[in-house]
């Protein structure tokens, strides 16, 4: 057979996710506020878009949808069919959510707020935010609290320089991470400067400031105390055995009775081991909610978005208008304006798309986890996105996207939406339904059983499983284990340490 190059035809069908459909993958995953700065984007690159204001259809029930352009594209448009991660299927479409959802309680109102009407319960306005600007620009910090300290109360000009160059250095705990040798050979002053600059920040406010370790810390403010005597300094310098609950042995090396040694617990107890923190700018980590869950008073819930964070986008009409009168004539400024109304429309379209998955994903997970929203986490149930995704007919990856950076707020308080997705663990005995209980909710009841437990009985983590297994939860030892140290709980041998000093006190 003779060799040689030649073009062959052929003709294959593959998955292509156009860059529209990547968008739409991106904004079903993204969180409310990601949204907001996504569409102050796009509001910003197409001049045909606006955010206009929310207006209510007057005698239109609360579950209609918004009228949507009738250039936008439909929802077949927004599917996306295939397998894996690049072509997992993109459901952003859906029907109404004007239904009833049956928990068993009742019939449960869904109620599919109009895009960008207010939701309450969101973030809070200008107003509410102000004074808290105030009061952080009004908080000093403890180099400068301190700073000002220093002028009334050093000796030497030199002295005064090293006190806050010492200042300086310390850490937002309070303490000095350097040998006092090192702050010496760095200003190139006597050693016994530097130490009396040392002393001198340990003696300002707050109490035990300028420490190196822990127990200088706890000294200086024993001493500012006036209780540093040689009992409390054996004790002082012992605090590994404290922490280890060493009782007798702590009393031997301080040579003091119970009483005493109670009296001197207490004490230590009341001294601060982090002077410094009191003058920390305060960490906010505030989650503004997705969701809003609500009792509504007849048995059921009232489901909406929190849409406070999410102007309404519209096209303006008036302006297309204008431009196309404009550039009558003109091929290429009518290609663009065809351009950027194609974009509004699709924007428009699937923003609201990504608002009614997400609201029929929250309503399926509140159906779910009813027994949650009515009486705590005990009742929280074991769920996974795949049941949620055959109930409201989704891809398994869609609810992974939906559930993905988004909160929902209630009664209880705020959660991810990821939470309500746990691992089951399965009952025994009569009365076992086959369903189990979630990990979150055994992780609850091990928790609620070591609080109990008295000092004189602490419970192992054999006893607890023996205690759960009667309860019908199929639990061995090394699972028992594995939850309480995940709830950050110690083994028995620490909490009867733990509870035998706290007993003391």
């Amino acid at each position: 057979m003779a060799l040689g190059p030649r073009l062959d035809l052929r003709q294959s069908q593959s998955l292509v996710m156009t860059p529209q459909l990547q968008q739409a993958i991106r904004l079903l995953a993204a969180s409310n506020l990601e949204i907001e700065t996504f569409i102050a984007e796009a509001l910003e690159a197409n001049p045909l878009l606006e955010a206009g204001e929310v207006r209510q259809v007057a005698g239109a029930p609360a579950g209609d949808a918004p009228e949507l352009p009738p250039e936008a594209p439909t929802a077949d448009q927004l599917m996306l069919a295939g397998r894996g991660e690049a072509d997992a299927p993109l459901d952003l479409g859906g029907a109404a959510l004007d239904r009833d959802v049956d928990t068993g309680d009742g019939a449960r109102s869904l109620r599919d707020a109009e895009w960008g009407a207010s939701a309450g319960g969101g973030g809070g306005g200008e107003d509410e935010y102000g004074d808290f600007a105030e009061r952080q620009a009004a908080e000093i910090s403890l180099r400068e609290h301190l700073e000002a300290q220093v002028g009334a109360l050093s000796r030497s000009h030199e002295e005064d320089f090293a006190a806050r160059h010492i200042i300086g250095l310390l850490d937002e705990a309070g303490y000095l991470p350097f040998p006092i040798e090192e702050v010496a050979d760095d200003l190139g002053i006597a050693q016994r400067t530097a130490e009396a600059a040392l002393r001198l920040v340990q003696s300002l406010d707050p109490s035990g400031v300028g420490a190196r370790d822990l127990a200088e810390c706890i000294a200086i403010q024993a001493r500012e105390a006036d209780r540093y005597d040689p009992c409390m300094a054996a004790l002082i310098a012992n605090l590994d055995l404290v922490a280890r609950g060493e009782i007798e042995r702590l009393k031997r090396l301080c040579r003091v009775d119970d009483e005493d040694f109670a009296d001197m617990l207490r004490e230590l107890r009341g001294y601060d081991p982090k002077p410094g923190l009191a003058f920390a700018p305060a960490a906010i980590s505030s989650v503004v909610p997705d969701i809003l869950v609500h009792d509504n008073g007849k048995g059921g819930w009232d489901i909406a978005l929190n849409e406070e964070t999410l102007p309404r986008l519209i096209v303006n009409r008036g302006y297309a208008t204008e431009i196309a009168k404009g550039s009558a004539g003109d091929p290429a400024a009518d290609a663009w304006l065809k351009e950027k109304l194609a974009d509004a429309h699709w924007l428009i379209r699937a923003l609201d798309q990504r608002q009614r998955t997400i609201l029929r994903t929250a309503a399926e997970i509140v159906r779910q986890q009813d027994g949650f929203f009515r009486r705590g986490v005990s009742e929280l149930r074991p769920l996974t996105l795949r049941e949620v995704a055959e109930r409201v007919e989704l891809h398994e990856s869609t609810i992974s996207r939906v559930t993905s950076n988004k909160y929902l707020a209630c009664a209880r308080g705020t959660f991810e939406l990821k939470f309500f997705f746990t691992s089951g663990v399965g009952r025994v005995g009569e009365g076992a339904d086959g369903e189990g209980a979630s990990s979150a909710a055994i992780k609850a009841r091990i928790k609620a059983l070591i609080d109990a437990e008295d000092v004189k009985a602490i419970l192992s983590d054999q006893t607890i499983a023996e205690m759960l297994q009667k309860e019908g939860f199929d639990l061995a030892r090394r699972t028992v284990a594995k939850y309480r140290e995940a709830i950050g709980l110690g083994s028995s041998a620490e909490r009867r340490r733990a509870k035998k000093l706290a007993g003391l006190t």
